[in-house]
């Protein structure tokens, strides 16, 4: 005989009345998992830069799926503009229930990260200001985003957050993907140190507050997705499917479902662990 209550399916998975900060919430996938925690009843907060206008963001969150969102602008490494952000938050929903760590650089192996080198990407070119740009936001951003919307977890003895890392956290990125024919090998572009760096220093960020708050009821975890297909050439994405089992990237929405079960009751019991979804990459 089941022991399952006829609500329970719902209920594990229900956020109404709770509030959660996005960071980076304005783009393409910050948006997504803003938009599945709405979906599932979470007064939404997008957190990002002015120029990404989260405002606007948030009020298309709300038209789409209800519970009232806000869009604030913040400097995430910066801890004066975060506490700013969380006065806002405070004022108008009086709580923080769950933060997604999400905001990132990710500059792209094309582009020019401020150096005059076609192979600026290359450990030994890499501008050391690019390394501290991508550090201060990826790394440090979320350790004062914890640390600034946590304490106010703490207050409440319930919370949950997310740190958004990656596959390259788990695995070393495969510099053949970005081989151009012709080109010598000391100017071949390569994905940037700092991705990897960041990426699996989150994955750490993520251990340690999973055992700092445990006595106050707080939960954290990280996903570890694979690449999202948006516009990415016909000869990188077919090298890339070649190295995945499922053969494919994934859909900006796929993440939805995970970023809900981390986030809600249905994980309650999980803490301190890295939900790797990449189509099996990292298993080969």
């Amino acid at each position: 005989m089941s022991t399952v209550t006829p609500n329970r399916a719902h209920t594990l998975f229900d956020l109404t009345g709770r509030v959660a900060i996005v960071t980076g919430g304005a783009g393409l996938l910050g948006y997504h998992h803003g938009a599945i925690l709405a979906a599932a009843g979470a007064n939404v907060v997008l957190l990002d830069l002015a120029v990404a206008n989260p405002a606007m963001r948030a009020e298309q969150l709300q038209l789409a799926h209800g519970p009232e969102c806000l869009g604030l602008s913040a400097d995430i490494t910066s801890e004066k503009s975060l506490q700013e952000a969380r006065d806002v938050i405070m004022a108008k929903f009086g709580r923080i229930d769950i933060l997604i760590n999400n905001a990132a650089n990710n500059p792209k192996v094309e582009d020019t990260g401020g150096a005059t080198s076609q192979a600026w990407s290359r450990l030994e070119n890499f501008p050391l200001q690019v390394w501290n740009d991508d550090i201060a936001v990826g790394l440090t951003g979320a350790f004062l985003c914890s640390r600034v919307f946590g304490m106010e977890m703490v207050k409440r003895n319930s919370g949950v957050i997310l740190n958004v890392a990656s596959d390259l956290g788990v695995i070393a990125p495969d510099q053949r993907l970005y081989r151009k024919e012709g080109v010598p090998d000391h100017e071949q572009p390569v994905k940037p140190v700092t991705y990897s760096v960041v990426k699996t220093a989150l994955i750490g960020l993520t251990r340690y507050l999973s055992t700092y708050w445990t006595a106050h009821n707080i939960r954290c975890n990280a996903i570890s997705p694979g690449g999202v297909f948006t516009t990415q050439p016909d000869d990188f994405t077919a090298k890339l499917h070649s190295l995945i089992p499922m053969a494919r990237m994934a859909h900006k929405d796929e993440y939805q479902g995970a970023i809900l079960f981390l986030c809600s009751d249905a994980s309650s019991y999980m803490t301190g662990q890295n939900l790797i979804v990449d189509g099996g990459r990292t298993v080969l």
